[in-house]
């Protein structure tokens, strides 16, 4: 087997780069995969390699080959200058956030974000003199409005956590760095195969590994892509905090890599046919998912998009918290957990209206978040029929 050049495998397409991408068989001598390297410890030749420092690896906190292979391979399907490894999504969030950010500095925060970044935002940064604002997600090109001399950062999810909100980023980072901000994207929804998100202004990408990367639930990692101008700065941030992801994890994720444009392709096609299945049921009174036609963020998700995963939302007609809890209690292939991107489905109740600050959640009904996995698509709407009967039988039972 010839080693692939750069120029060949900017040539192949995503399913063979994503297959080719971060091996090195001489390397491996001969094995397929890069091996999981665990150490500390790298030894230097002489003294002179050792006071320059000027070898590939010096010391286990910046880096093996292992994640070098998987850095370079995320920078090549995200279009990134250079790709930064930390143990997990919300550290890649923190990681993102404390590079582009200094005490005294203003952060414009999606109202949409992940909750825990919230947290994050609300606690630490607050702690060390940061200001975080919170935005309506559908702003568009207002975001200008809302931008002081001193907005260092605009932080931007889409579709935005759990409530799907499909921003307008091209719009968003053209004002942002008209004015000098640096743009933070949490693109772990689409992931770099179906939106790249340097090619539409951002500067730092954020991706928790953990889910489709992975695939399989059973690893931590997070992911931060930088463009050339951001990179060097993300690199000495990471490097300064000393916190590489664990070698398994790597190798895991490498693992996962090769296979996850199939995995979300066919998450997709699954979560698409039980969103229309969904909508036409009686007790749903709307499914949020961008990639229907009638979801209001559907023109900029297919205009920006190239797809989209097997995560979306649903809310239930008015329905007793009791009868909700039936409704799941009983489902026999649909988990409930803080996660998704896995091979197994997931469903979680959830209410934004507890930390909205910028915009009003007021779905109208309970909301289910629902992480389709790869089981047969009538075995979940089975699963789904008969844990719709028990919503019913609680509801009249009330009565």
């Amino acid at each position: 087997m010839k080693k692939l050049t750069d120029e060949a495998k900017k040539r192949l397409r995503s399913r063979s780069r994503l297959v080719h991408l971060g091996r090195d068989v001489e390397a491996s001598r001969g094995f397929v995969n890069v091996p999981p390297f665990r150490g500390s410890t790298v030894l230097f030749p002489d003294v002179a390699t050792l006071k320059s420092r000027k070898q590939r690896f010096t010391y286990g906190t910046h880096g093996t080959p292992t994640t070098e292979a998987l850095s370079e391979a995320w920078s090549a399907i995200s279009g990134a200058a250079g790709t930064a490894l930390v143990p997990s999504g919300l550290a890649a969030i923190v990681v993102s956030l404390m590079t582009a950010l200094s005490a005294g500095d203003h952060l414009l925060m999606s109202d949409a974000a992940y909750q825990p970044a919230r947290i994050f935002c609300d606690a630490t940064l607050k702690r060390m003199g940061v200001e975080t604002a919170y935005y309506d997600p559908l702003v568009g090109t207002g975001i200008d409005a809302l931008m002081r001399v001193n907005t260092r950062a605009v932080f931007v999810e889409s579709p935005g956590s759990q409530s799907l909100e499909v921003q307008d980023i091209p719009a968003i980072a053209a004002a942002a760095h008209a004015r000098g901000a640096c743009v933070v994207a949490d693109n772990t929804w689409a992931t770099p195969l179906f939106f790249s998100p340097h090619a539409h202004g951002v500067d730092l990408a954020v991706e928790a590994g953990t889910k489709y990367l992975s695939g399989h639930s059973d690893l931590l990692l997070g992911l931060v892509s930088a463009n050339a101008e951001w990179f060097p700065r993300l690199r000495k941030t990471v490097d300064m905090m000393a916190i590489p992801p664990g070698p398994e994890d790597a190798f895991l994720a490498l693992r996962g890599l090769r296979t996850m444009e199939l995995r979300l392709r066919e998450a997709e096609r699954q979560a698409l046919a039980l969103a229309h299945w969904l909508a036409a049921r009686p007790e749903v009174a709307r499914v949020i998912h961008p990639a229907l036609a009638d979801d209001p963020g559907h023109a900029i998700w297919k205009r920006d998009f190239s797809g989209s995963s097997g995560l979306f939302s649903v809310v239930l007609k008015p329905a007793p918290e009791h009868a909700v809890a039936a409704m799941l209690d009983g489902l026999e292939l649909f988990g409930m957990g803080y996660s998704w991107g896995g091979y197994e489905s997931l469903i979680i109740p959830f209410d934004c209206t507890k930390y909205r600050t910028a915009t009003r959640w007021a779905p109208g009904g309970p909301t289910l978040r629902i992480s389709v996995g790869l089981e047969d698509i009538e075995d979940l709407k089975e699963d789904l029929d008969r844990g719709f009967a028990r919503l019913a039988a609680a509801v009249d039972g009330q009565a």
